[in-house]
């Protein structure tokens, strides 16, 4: 079972109030079902979608419902779950504010003032055409697909009330909605009330923080190291010039001692080294104290060359 289908089983597993029954089933059927005079069909794959909305309409509206189910044979064997209303058609739509005067209203004018309302609402768009990834195998997405693009922006506009940022972008002559974030992804799952889920996703997105975290931290110890090698090569061809050119004498004690020590500990940082020459000489020196002695290293030398 793959984790959209799981989120999705434990959502219509959850009791909910009339109200919000009418909304999911209002959302659900405008974006996932055929609408033909006197005639409705909603064909769906998932069998615990299949019985909640055959459910919902039945205790709402106390109509007949004709069940098919099919079996498709391509690439793998699944059933096919065929839903048809021949009963109430018009009333049924204009209930749930899906058409007026016969004709589809546009989803702008459908009024939702209460939460509960518009959660129930995206809810039943995520049952009908939306999908969420697995966050062990391909990362953070959440995605619902519509037709018609005021659809789209009409979603959008309900996420940005209930607090989620998304976009759309089109797709052939379809409307992606989509969310990338990892964190707006859980608080989504979090707000459908689907806790196993809810838990499942933050583990595996709290195990990959930490996996990136470990990651960034071991290639800045890597960089560091690269550039802790990088400038004791470029000093120790210095002292080599300075030891070959008898220029030792130029510097103080203090800083003799820094080059001798360098020249003994080639692979040593900074701190490494002045806590090396602090234990075994007369005087204490700081990281900083070794940067400066090679900074006047390098002027003395530069001066030298000139």
């Amino acid at each position: 079972m793959t984790f959209n289908v799981r989120v999705k089983e434990e959502i219509t597993k959850l009791p909910i109030n009339t109200i919000e029954k009418r909304m999911e089933l209002s959302s659900f059927l405008r974006y996932n079902s055929k609408q033909e005079k006197n005639h409705i069909t909603i064909t769906l794959e998932n069998a615990s979608i299949a019985r909640r909305i055959y459910k919902n309409v039945k205790e709402i509206f106390g109509i007949n419902i004709k069940i098919t189910v099919r079996y498709q044979k391509r690439f793998r064997v699944k059933q096919i779950y065929i839903l048809e209303f021949f009963d109430k058609v018009d009333y049924i739509l204009e209930s749930l504010n899906i058409i007026s005067n016969g004709k589809k209203k546009d989803p702008s004018e459908f009024e939702m003032e209460a939460r509960e309302e518009k959660i129930a609402y995206f809810k039943g768009a995520f049952l009908a055409v939306g999908s969420v990834s697995d966050p062990a195998i391909s990362g953070y997405h959440m995605e619902m697909i519509f037709s018609l693009k005021k659809d789209a922006l009409f979603i959008i506009k309900l996420l940005d009330e209930l607090g989620f940022k998304a976009k759309y972008i089109k797709r052939s002559n379809k409307y992606m909605v989509y969310i990338k974030s990892a964190e707006v992804i859980s608080d989504i799952i979090r707000l459908f009330k689907a806790t196993n889920s809810l838990f499942y996703y933050e583990d595996i997105r709290i195990y990959r923080d930490h996996k990136n975290m470990v990651n960034r931290l071991n290639n800045c110890d890597i960089a560091n190291q690269e550039k802790t090698i990088n400038t004791a090569m470029k000093q120790l061809k210095d002292i080599e010039y300075i030891y070959e050119n008898d220029l030792i004498n130029l510097f103080d004690d203090k800083t003799q001692k820094v080059i001798e020590y360098r020249k003994k500990n080639p692979d040593m940082s900074y701190q490494d080294l002045a806590d090396v020459i602090t234990d075994n000489e007369s005087f204490s020196i700081s990281k900083s104290g070794v940067n400066h002695a090679f900074i006047r290293v390098r002027k003395l030398l530069d001066n030298v060359k000139k």
